[in-house]
C-alpha cells in the first residue's frame, strides 16, 4: 500500500473561485483544508476568469497550514483539462491537491493523475500534487472499490450527498437532510465508501449540509461521520468550521487514556502476557491497535 501524505480534514471550506473577498478571507480562517471552487459555484461564463483568480490567490495570500486545494470541473465537462493546466502551469507549487468531482469509473481519475504527472515533468515540480475525488454517481458507488485503487496520488475520497441524492431518485429538502427516513438515509453509502477508502489507504470525508444555520443537526451528521470512520466535514459556510473541528478532534482526556493503554499493553507484552486488565478495560492487541487510531489522530493534530 502507498504512503499518503498526513493532511488534516477535519474541516473543508468551500470558497467560490470567482470571489477574491471570500478567497482572502479563507486564507486567514484556519481551517484545516480549504477548496477554491471552479465547479458548481461558478457560471460557466466565469469559469475562465476565475482559474485566474485562483492561483492569484493561491500565488498571493498566505495560507499558512491550510491544505490548498481546487476543485476543477468533472472529466465529462469542456472545461476539466484546460482548469488543470492552466491553474498547475499558473500555480502549481501553491496547489496541495485536486478535487475532481464526479468520476464514475478508475478511468476518469487517471485522466486527472496522467495530465498532473505530464505537468509536474513539464514544469519541474518538485511535490506530487494530490488527489481527491467526489463519489456523488450511483455509478461512482458502485465502482468505488476499483476508485479508491486508480492511482497512487489518491489521497481522499468525499461522499458528495447532493449530487448523489438526486442521482439515486432521492426526495429531500435540503442536501445533507435525512429527516423523514427511519433512520440515516446515507448510511450505506457513507459506510461502502468509507470502507473502500480505508482499505486503499485513503481519508474518508463526509460531503455539504447546506442549512448552516442549525448547528445542532451539523454537529450530529459529523458525529455520524466520524463513527464510521471518516476524518472530516465539508463547511460550506464559516460557522461549520468550529463545530467541525471540534467534534473531529479527540479531547485531551481521550488522548491521555490512549496512549495510557497503549503503554499498558506494550509493557504486558514485553513480560510475555497476551492481555491485562487495566481501569475496568480489557487491553490486548486488538484494543491497543482501536486506540492507536485516537493516538495517530492526536498526533496529526498535534496534540
Amino acid at each position: 500500500m502507498t504512503m499518503k501524505p498526513k493532511r488534516l480534514r477535519r474541516t473543508q471550506l468551500a470558497v467560490p473561485g470567482v470571489s477574491e473577498k471570500m478567497l482572502t478571507k479563507a486564507a486567514a480562517i484556519g481551517a484545516d483544508h480549504v477548496f477554491c471552487d471552479l465547479e458548481d459555484a461558478v457560471a460557466p461564463s466565469a469559469k475562465a476568469g476565475a482559474r485566474d483568480t485562483i492561483a492569484d490567490a493561491l500565488n498571493g495570500l498566505d495560507w499558512g497550514k491550510t491544505v490548498r486545494c481546487v476543485r476543477v470541473n468533472d472529466v465529462g465537462t469542456q472545461w476539466c483539462h484546460e482548469d488543470i493546466i492552466t491553474l498547475v502551469e499558473k500555480a502549481g507549487a501553491n496547489i496541495d491537491t485536486i478535487l475532481l468531482p464526479k468520476p464514475l469509473n478508475a478511468a476518469d481519475v487517471q485522466f486527472a493523475d496522467k495530465l498532473l504527472t505530464q505537468l509536474e515533468m513539464k514544469l519541474g515540480l518538485e511535490k506530487t500534487i494530490g488527489l481527491e475525488v467526489l463519489i456523488e454517481e450511483v455509478e461512482a458507488m458502485q465502482n468505488v472499490n476499483e476508485i479508491a485503487r486508480s492511482c497512487a496520488r489518491l489521497e481522499c475520497m468525499i461522499f458528495g450527498m447532493g449530487d448523489y441524492a438526486a442521482s439515486q431518485g432521492l426526495v429531500m429538502k435540503n442536501i445533507g437532510d435525512t429527516q423523514g427516513y427511519p433512520g440515516d438515509i446515507f448510511h450505506y453509502p457513507r459506510y461502502h465508501m468509507t470502507i473502500a477508502a480505508r482499505a486503499a489507504g485513503l481519508d474518508a470525508v463526509d460531503g455539504p449540509f447546506v442549512d448552516f444555520n442549525n448547528d445542532a443537526a451539523y454537529r450530529e451528521e459529523c458525529q455520524r461521520a466520524l463513527s464510521l470512520g471518516m476524518v472530516g466535514k465539508w463547511a460550506i459556510h464559516p460557522s461549520q468550521i468550529t463545530p467541525a473541528i471540534e467534534i473531529f478532534s479527540p479531547t485531551q482526556d481521550d488522548v491521555d487514556f490512549a496512549r495510557e493503554v497503549i503503554s499498558v499493553y506494550r509493557k504486558a507484552e514485553a513480560e510475555g502476557i497476551g492481555s491485562v486488565g487495566h481501569k475496568g478495560v480489557m487491553v490486548d492487541a486488538a484494543s491497543a491497535r482501536l486506540f492507536q487510531n485516537t493516538v495517530d489522530r492526536a498526533d496529526l493534530i498535534g496534540m
